[in-house]
């Protein structure tokens, strides 16, 4: 019978916390409502007028639209590659720039008109072009595209820094090699140059071009002997030219 007053007692005292918290709680609230109430009714007195807050809901496109859109883009793409096959550099970037109004999102042409910059020698367009591609895209072509503008507007670190990134994602490819190659020796940076020209001259062995820089490249570094062996393999492909011949008597004298 103790233990059933007790038990008793415990539950009165438990519902009795628990209903003094539950008014407790009742009066904060009563007090907030209270407040927020004399609040609103002093800026009605100062004329403050409130207005309903209204959701606006997203339009959700239509696939109709979507799909007429799409069709827009492709026939001003298609019209932009003719006149552009006509030199019409003009009307190519009205069209390309028509075909973006209609979707932004077009990234496709985004690369169409950068490409365009690029021919038309607007390579500060082209720059900023090619960096908005790569936040969505890092293709390596974008990559190799941005180091050509940077490299013909003379900023060559940066240019060194983008034909890396396309040359990591695209090591085999000989072309990448020559490009930071080439972008080396104007950065003035000749024993990177020096390794890049050699590899891609494994796959481009007869590219006078390249055999140049890399002899240039050879004669900054003081690299005599290994200059003239350079030289040499031009003769070899070019026996005529006189300028070569020059080289290596001059070197044949050091």
């Amino acid at each position: 019978m103790i233990y059933v007053l007790v038990l008793f007692g415990s539950l009165v005292v438990i519902c009795a916390i628990l209903g003094a918290r539950v008014l407790m709680r009742n009066r904060a609230l009563r007090k907030f409502v209270r407040n927020v109430r004399q609040r609103v009714h002093q800026a009605e007195e100062r004329g403050v007028v409130f207005t309903e807050e209204t959701v606006i809901e997203r339009r959700r496109k239509d696939p109709r639209t979507s799909a007429i859109e799409m069709q827009q883009v492709r026939s001003l793409v298609r019209q932009a590659e003719k006149v552009i096959a006509q030199n019409r550099y003009g009307e190519a970037e009205a069209l390309f720039i028509q075909a973006l109004t209609i979707n932004p999102q077009a990234y496709d042409v985004q690369a169409q008109l950068a490409k365009l910059y690029l021919m038309t020698d607007r390579e500060a367009k082209a720059e900023a072009l090619y960096r908005e591609l790569l936040h969505h895209c890092e293709d390596v072509s974008f990559f190799a595209n941005l180091g050509l503008a940077y490299y013909r507007q003379g900023k060559y670190v940066d240019a060194c820094k983008m034909y890396q990134e396309a040359l990591n994602r695209d090591p085999k490819n000989p072309e990448r090699c020559a490009s930071l190659g080439k972008a080396c020796i104007a950065a003035h940076r000749y024993e990177e140059a020096v390794a890049l020209l050699e590899k891609a001259l494994q796959r481009l062995a007869r590219d006078i071009e390249l055999l140049h820089l890399l002899a240039e490249s050879y004669l900054q570094l003081g690299q005599a002997a290994k200059a003239e062996e350079a030289y040499r393999r031009i003769n070899r492909l070019e026996p005529y030219d006189e300028a070569v011949k020059a080289k290596l008597t001059e070197l044949a004298h050091v």
